[in-house]
């Protein structure tokens, strides 16, 4: 007797019987089932690899830890074995709706595509998608360690790398640009925010979050930004004798002085004390003390700091004058001033302390017209814009739009800021307090302050 309830659907142009479809639904079936494991797999290999830093690996490798070594070359080149897993995961999840779609629409029809939508939905995004992807995260180490050898012999095998080079060179014609290529997958913002973080955990002490931010901001800073500016430059004259430049140099508490020519924008050389005090115990006193300067090396104004240390490293320099694009005199730097930007003020004995950031009782801050806009604000809280100025003092002069007198002052957002000291054009002091208007105010706790 013929079994009751609907005929099967065709098949392959023909009908199957009740027994080969139930076969056939049942394979579907344990297949869908694997390639959801294989998914579940792939994504869990997917966020440990992605989630696991070079470093971190080479510490595991150190620590001589079970699949490092399978681990480390994985994420050293994370452009080329990631797309592999992505491919995989890809195929397992579209095969796997395909069949589900097969089964339900021979077993339930037009109703087939609601149900196939719903297991898709639930089953594959929550047991191939969410569940290892959170597990991964949660066990990180144990994650990558155990996926490791899985995740070699899946790159290592021949049909899936070749596919995925294919798809790849595919990708590349179709992507503007350049295509696909290896970038930075650690940002200096994430490094800058994993240090912040491990601080804050006490993973690491505060004064090495402070290096780790200052090595970072040292690939950006330029000359112009580190050095003593022209209107502060202590100089000689070349015609100047050997003891009237010791004494000037000596009397500013310098262990060198640049040498100028006709004027300050004709630097000729650097005068040494240790060559000047030889001269003098020689009996050259009276000589012009172009006889005893040494050569001077200059660097404009908008080269990385980085660059001019390695530079005054190589040619054993300690001073660089600095110029601008029309040749002029801009500033000097020191190596000294270039290794503050690492380590912070480096004071000797002969260094006049000024505090760079004074905060005065009624809330009022008063801050040195050279400090740069970043330290301000690193320092104060304050959210000072950048431009075509890189001092406080050269902000409120773009607000004022002329050299102003002491006491005259301009209004930013919240903030009114005042030309408490003017020497000569330049402005030596201000002072930042809340406009009348209200708003935000300067908080007291930021490091560094005085």
């Amino acid at each position: 007797m013929l079994a009751s309830g609907p005929a099967p659907r065709a098949l392959s142009g023909g009908y199957l019987a009740v027994g080969q479809f139930t076969n056939l639904y049942v394979a579907l079936i344990a297949a869908a089932a694997v390639l959801v494991v294989f998914s579940a797999v792939l994504a869990l290999s997917e966020t440990a690899i992605t989630r696991t830093s070079r470093v971190k690996a080479m510490a595991m490798v150190e620590e001589k830890r079970r699949g490092a070594a399978s681990l480390q070359k994985i994420v050293e080149r994370p452009e080329r074995n990631l797309p592999v897993i992505l491919l995989a995961t890809q195929i397992c999840t579209l095969v796997t709706a395909t069949l589900v779609g097969v089964v339900v629409d021979h077993v339930f029809g037009a109703w087939g595509v609601l149900i196939a939508t719903a297991f898709e939905v639930v089953v594959i995004f929550v047991f191939a998608e969410l569940a290892p992807k959170i597990w991964a995260v949660q066990h990180l180490d144990r994650a990558a360690l155990f996926m490791a050898p899985v995740v070699s012999f899946l790159i290592g095998f021949p049909p899936m790398r070749w596919l995925t080079i294919g798809l790849i060179w595919v990708a590349n014609l179709i992507l503007p640009g350049k295509g696909i290529k290896e970038g930075p997958y650690v940002t200096e913002e994430e490094l800058l925010a994993m240090a912040d973080t491990a601080a804050e955990e006490e993973v690491i002490e505060r004064e090495e979050r402070k290096l780790i931010h200052s090595i970072i901001d040292f690939g950006d800073t330029v000359a112009r930004e580190v050095m003593v500016p022209r209107p502060d430059m202590v100089t000689v004259a070349s015609m100047a004798t050997v003891r009237e430049a010791a004494d000037v140099a000596s009397s500013n508490g310098y262990s060198r002085i640049p040498v100028c020519g006709t004027d300050i924008d004709d630097v000729v050389g650097i005068a040494y004390v240790k060559d000047m005090m030889r001269a003098e115990r020689e009996g050259r006193a009276e000589e012009p003390v172009k006889t005893v300067m040494r050569e001077a090396q200059y660097v404009p104004e908008t080269k990385r700091i980085a660059e001019v240390m390695r530079e005054m490293q190589a040619g054993r320099h300690h001073m660089a004058i600095v110029v601008d694009e029309y040749g002029g005199t801009a500033g000097l730097v020191t190596l000294e001033d270039v290794l503050e930007e690492l380590v912070g003020e480096i004071s000797d004995e002969y260094d006049v302390e000024r505090p760079r950031v004074e905060r005065l009782d009624d809330g009022r801050v008063r801050v040195d017209g050279g400090l740069s806009i970043d330290e301000v604000n690193e320092l104060t809280g304050l959210e000072l814009p950048e431009g075509d100025w890189d001092t406080v003092g050269g902000f409120l002069y773009n607000l004022l739009g002329h050299v102003p007198v002491e006491g005259e002052g301009a209004d930013y957002d919240a903030h009114h800021l005042v030309a408490q000291k003017v020497e000569r054009r330049r402005i030596a002091q201000v002072l930042i307090s809340a406009s009348s208007g209200g708003g935000a105010q300067i908080d007291p706790a930021r490091e560094g302050g005085s």
